[in-house]
């Protein structure tokens, strides 16, 4: 025992030795070599000496996942299966149960079985609760569980689930799954195309152009090309996509990074589809990396028109790393700038608060840059949009509610209680939201809000102080103030409460396909997007 672990720490401890030997960081290697050394010869004293059995390799996991947590959440270790993984998400295809799961302590949630495809066909629903996959119960299983679920195409997979409180049993057929990076496009009336960008993989850009070709044929000469929620991927499908609409040579990004081969310009270079197409790009918070790349370009060139919510902020590029043993590291190694000169990078990992959490960049921290024509935008935070809508902004009480899952949970309990077969006419009323606001209490839904805290804290300090007696009248009504603060902001935003609930009831009967068609047709953002569209001046308006 003691030889093998010897030689796993001598191993690596050479190939970092050769590694900064043939590198230009020179300047730092002392250091760097100092702090392996000490680290090597604890790693090694630990496991030949402490009482009880140690595990190497958990005990390196934990080091290197606890180092890597001072940096920033993108600069990731990952094992062989996170590898794959991750060249799966890349490529747009893998084999599985054909589902959308999340990973929990002791069960897999299915979030979304996609339709047609292995999970659907065995009658699979969303909010089924997989507690056991073939003879491995997911709360004994160290690693991620959700790796049980994947296998060979044509392969079988055992599992037993809870629904509605009983335990079912299904065999589930492995098969391929194709992720479509444009899950959707189509007409929204008889001039106006709408396409849906889910993620940026390999094919993104190759489905964004026949999707727009076919939109074409079908008569559209307007455009709303939809970044809502799609999370980013690969940086140079964002260049491809910005390619679509700006002319060859166009600069998109630029990299800038302390090692000067990360330094890059990105520009577009083959011939655009039609750079005169009038465009609206949807967004909001959860519009990240290369979505937010496509968005900030195409706005600093004064391409579209960008209507929503203020993107995520997440201005920061990583490369893949190969280590030893077919692990990986993702590393964060620049920072990306729209054509303008901006980042939009919203949190600094690197001057963190008192509790340790990344600052967000105030607004009156933010840069000023202009777009070719000249209009202001700012840094900083995100991609603002050209139009910011209240209804895509997420409300404090609306992100708590979600961040609880009740919005699912309240899916689920619908889909079992009421039958819907009309898309067309599928609309929730007031009833729909006072069941929805029980279902809350029953949930024992609590919100805290920031100015809680705050009194919380004030509240402490004044009893050290022994004030607490001067002030506990005033700051009984303070809190009685919020709580009805609170009742009121629910019902304040019922139109934003409604619209995510009716997003997720019709996925439950309709799949995701049902979910687009039912957008094209009552989604708001769409409908502003259509309404700017429709007025040249107003649509120029913007732009100038």
């Amino acid at each position: 025992m003691k030889k093998l672990l010897q030689k796993r720490v001598l191993v690596p401890l050479l190939a970092l030795t050769i590694f900064f030997g043939g590198t230009a960081f020179k300047s730092d290697f002392f250091e760097i070599a100092k702090q392996i050394e000490i680290f090597t010869t604890l790693f090694k004293e630990l496991n030949m000496n402490y009482v009880d059995d140690t595990n190497p390799g958990d005990l390196m996991d934990t080091a290197i996942k606890s180092m890597l947590a001072d940096l920033d959440p993108y600069t990731n270790y990952y094992n062989e299966q996170d590898v794959e993984s991750a060249r799966i998400n890349n490529a747009g295809d893998y084999t599985g149960i054909g589902a959308n799961v999340l990973t929990l302590k002791d069960r897999l949630v299915i979030v979304e079985p996609y339709k047609d495809y292995a999970a659907d066909k065995a009658g699979l629903k969303a909010g089924d609760e997989i507690i056991k996959v073939d003879n491995v119960t997911v709360a004994d299983f160290k690693d991620d569980a959700g790796n049980l679920l994947q296998g060979g195409a044509g392969t079988s997979v055992e599992v037993t689930y809870i629904r509605q409180g009983k335990t079912e049993n299904a065999t589930i057929q492995r098969e391929a799954v194709d992720i479509h990076a444009v899950p959707h496009y189509s007409m929204v009336n008889e001039n106006t195309g709408y396409i849906v960008l889910r993620k940026f993989n390999e094919k993104t850009s190759t489905e964004t152009k026949s999707a727009l070709r076919d939109l074409k044929n079908q008569g559209a000469k307007k455009l709303i090309l939809d970044l809502r929620g799609n999370p980013g991927g690969l940086l140079r499908e964002a260049v491809n996509v910005t390619n679509i609409f700006v002319p060859k040579n166009q600069l998109v990004v630029t990299t800038k990074s302390k090692v000067e081969k990360y330094n890059k310009t990105y520009y577009t270079k083959n011939e655009p589809m039609d750079t005169e197409i009038p465009l609206v790009v949807l967004i909001d918070g959860s519009s990240a990396s290369a979505s937010e790349i496509v968005s900030g370009a195409l706005q600093d060139l004064d391409r579209a028109v960008v209507i929503g919510a203020r993107s995520f902020g997440k201005g920061l590029v990583q490369r893949p790393k190969k280590l030893t043993y077919g692990t990986q590291m993702k590393i964060t190694i620049s920072r990306y700038y729209t054509p303008s000169g901006r980042c939009i990078q919203a949190l600094d990992y690197w001057n963190r608060d008192e509790n340790g959490k990344a600052t967000r960049t105030k607004q009156e921290n933010y840069n000023a840059f202009k777009t070719k024509k000249g209009r202001t935008v700012y840094d900083g935070g995100g991609v603002q949009p050209d139009l910011e809508l209240d209804e895509t902004k997420l409300s404090p009480i609306t992100k708590a509610i979600i961040d609880e899952n009740l919005i699912f949970k309240y899916g689920t309990e619908y889909y079992y209680k009421n039958a819907v077969t009309d898309l067309k006419n599928f609309k929730l009323n007031d009833s729909d939201f006072k069941n929805f606001k029980n279902f809350l209490k029953a949930n024992n839904f609590s919100f805290e809000t920031q100015t809680e805290k705050a009194f919380a804290t004030a509240l402490s300090v004044a009893k050290e102080e022994e004030l607490n007696t001067e002030i506990n009248t005033e700051y009984s009504n303070l809190i009685s103030s919020l709580n009805a603060y609170k009742n009121k902001a629910i019902d304040d935003n019922k139109t934003q409460l409604l619209a995510l609930l009716s997003d997720e009831i019709v996925k439950r009967y309709f799949y995701r396909e049902g979910l687009y068609t039912y957008y094209v047709a009552n989604n708001f953002e769409i409908q502003k997007g259509v309404e700017i569209l429709k007025n040249p001046s107003t649509y120029l308006g913007y732009l100038d």
